[in-house]
């Protein structure tokens, strides 16, 4: 909690700065946009995982550390702020995206719509997301909807591209 008034809940510029993993948690900033923070979150989360490692046992690994790391980022930022899954902590949106383009050709159209797919499980919640989101708290249940968001995006784009319905990527 926030050291400042009784009863303050700090917002999330308050603690952007104050810790490191503060900063990771809200996306580098990306987070602390007004409308739309999870997109936006998402959209800085683009440039990154075109520079995932090209080798899929790479991506993997890079996506577990990310996810690991991300639970306590997110749980140190979520007890700096006092709010669950407060809107601007996007890290999530981060690990669930290089989800989604895990092991997926690199091309406009691939980002494209691995970032539609994965916005839209996200912002859906189709069971079981929507189910995980309301019942699992702290940094772990921040990341795990996201992950299974970026799972299922990842799991359409690949049923896609092998059905050849993306031949023109």
């Amino acid at each position: 909690m926030d050291e400042g008034r009784a009863g303050h809940l700090p917002e999330p510029r308050e603690i952007f700065l104050k810790h490191p993993w503060n900063f990771l948690a809200l996306g580098a900033g990306s987070g602390l946009v007004a409308v739309a923070p999870g997109t936006f979150g998402s959209l800085a989360a683009v440039p990154l995982a075109l520079l995932l490692p090209p080798d899929v046992i790479g991506q993997v690994l890079l996506i577990l550390l990310t996810f690991f790391a991300g639970v306590r980022f997110c749980n140190h930022c979520t007890e700096a702020l006092g709010v669950h899954d407060h809107g601007a902590i996007v890290w999530d949106e981060w690990v669930g995206f290089f989800i989604a383009m895990l092991a997926v050709p690199r091309s406009l159209s691939t980002v494209v719509l691995a970032f539609a797919l994965f916005r839209f499980f996200d912002i859906v919640k189709p069971w079981p997301i929507g189910i995980i989101d309301n019942k699992v708290r702290g940094g772990f249940g921040i990341m795990i909807d996201d992950v299974i968001a970026g799972i299922m995006a990842c799991t359409m784009l690949h049923a896609a591209l092998n059905l050849g319905l993306l031949s023109w990527v």
